[in-house]
């Protein structure tokens, strides 16, 4: 897989970081960082800010948080601290530090009659593409610039355009999708930079790539466009050509295209709300691509070895928040009740609830069937810490009397309170209120200890509940009940 005259594989992740970390960028890392381990190879992160005005580094430091979370590491990036390995052969890795590197390949691409200066204003262009449209033609520059001996009298540069050869086709073969082919005379002369100091991306992305001698360039479709245009600039700066591969796009359900407007994309989110790393990984790696066979659960080291960049499929890759919570639950299977609470903890301290260590253990051990994230459990479990205020008509079971239900919350209070604290288990907690349901319905009973000690009218058995909260806070909160209907 790797190229011919250097035998190591070198790909890279170039993200931008003027937004949030979405979906498809961590999909495109994902695919990127598999082929790397599968062949043995360099995985370089390099950041794409070649917009000034929107690029941030707050966005550029989620980025990288992100990947970090998903354990997705690199081999060289803008975070290596060794100013030598920085500033080597191959860095540095953020655009905005190689200024110079651009303009003395652009100074070439002037020197050698492979771009030139345009002076077309705005208006100018305008009634350009107004008059090709009314002509029935595809808009594109006219070349009014293209073979200019002098500059125009009283006018100033406005940007620096390729100048495409004549009656050329572009053709290349995609790992993915075979053999593509462009005829360049449709695009016309396109910009590649505002002035020597100011490139654009398809400029600066074909001299990065070269320079740190990216053999495959693996990346969304909505770059197939961008293609030909860079192979041309390869040709023109007698650049290697890299190999490419471009993954399909990631729709909605309804196969409308995922979308930062219309779609939840932001990868924050899936981290917000508690989804495992592991879980995300696995769903992500299956976003275009399938193992042979039917197995969706599939660790780290079994995508590596099974990933195959030619399988990945030509079509949309359809997200479905199913199945994503299905393989959560998955992976939350595998996991002990300490391991799951050691993970869970965060979402517990960011909504500043005090716990206790061990009977956070025993909340996962209750909850644990019933959630599909880790969030879920400070939804479901947070009246295990703090209990909430609750009508208290909401004691009463169907039609049960105010007067009844206080007798059974009162019987409950007593039989609980006989159980030794050595002895407060399921069984013994089961046995006092099978006895209590022996003259009453079980709703009866239950409905109202239920209520007592969860504050909610759906909840894991109470019998459950109150082994966990052990014997001190379940009397407590019975007893709280109690008063709660009395008063009312």
């Amino acid at each position: 897989m790797a190229d011919e005259k250097n035998n190591q594989v070198r790909v890279r992740m170039a993200p931008s970081p003027t937004g949030p970390l979405h979906i498809g960028g961590v999909r495109t890392t994902l695919f990127n960082w598999l082929f790397a381990k599968q062949n043995n190879g360099v995985f370089v992160l390099r950041i794409e800010d070649t917009d000034k005005e929107r690029s941030k580094k707050e966005y550029e430091n989620s980025i990288l948080e992100g990947f970090k979370w998903i354990n997705l590491d690199w081999d060289e990036g803008p975070d290596i601290s060794d100013p030598k390995k920085y500033l080597g052969s191959y860095g540095p890795y953020r655009q905005s530090e190689r200024a110079e590197i651009y303009k003395n390949y652009l100074q070439k691409l002037l020197d050698d009659g492979n771009a030139y200066y345009c002076y077309c204003s705005k208006e100018d262009l305008e009634i350009e593409k107004q008059d090709m449209a009314s002509r029935g033609l595809p808009p594109k520059y006219s070349g009014h610039c293209r073979n200019l001996k002098t500059p125009p009298e009283g006018k100033t540069p406005q940007v620096i355009r390729f100048k495409v050869p004549s009656n050329t086709k572009v053709e290349f073969k995609d790992m993915i999708r075979g053999n593509i082919s462009f005829d360049a005379d449709l695009f016309g002369d396109f910009i590649i930079a505002k002035d020597l100091d100011t490139p654009l991306y398809n400029f600066a992305v074909v001299v990065d790539d070269a320079k740190m001698e990216i053999t495959h360039v693996i990346r969304g479709e909505d770059h197939i466009s961008n293609t030909p245009k860079q192979i041309l600039m390869q040709k023109a700066l007698g650049f290697k050509e890299p190999i490419y591969a471009h993954i399909p796009l990631i729709l909605n359900p309804d196969k409308s295209k995922m979308s930062k407007r219309f779609s939840d994309v932001a990868f924050s989110n899936y981290i917000k709300n508690g989804y495992l790393p592991d879980a995300l990984f696995n769903f992500i790696a299956f976003l275009g691509w399938h193992p042979k066979g039917n197995d969706e659960v599939l660790s780290r080291e079994e995508i590596i070895k099974q990933f195959d960049i030619s399988k990945v499929q030509k079509a949309g890759a359809v997200f479905n928040i199913e199945k994503l919570n299905w393989l959560n639950k998955e992976y939350m299977k595998k996991m002990t009740d300490a391991e799951i609470a050691e993970k869970a903890r965060h979402f517990f301290e960011e909504e500043k609830i005090n716990y206790d260590e061990n009977r956070l253990v025993k909340l996962i051990s209750l909850l644990r069937s019933r959630v599909t994230t880790l969030k879920d459990f400070v939804e479901l479990g947070r009246f295990f810490f703090e209990l909430s205020d609750y009508d208290p008509t909401l004691l009463m079971w169907e039609d049960a009397k105010k007067k009844d239900t206080l007798e059974i919350l009162k019987e409950a209070l007593t039989e609980l309170g006989s159980i030794p604290e050595n002895d407060f288990n399921k069984e013994n907690i089961s046995s006092k209120f099978e006895k209590m349901t022996e003259a009453k319905k079980k709703g009866e009973v239950f409905w109202p200890l239920r209520v007592a000690v969860s504050g909610m009218v759906s909840s894991p058995d109470p019998v459950y509940i109150i082994e966990a909260l052990s014997k001190d806070e379940s009397l407590k909160r019975i007893e709280l009940a109690i008063k709660k209907l009395e008063n009312n």
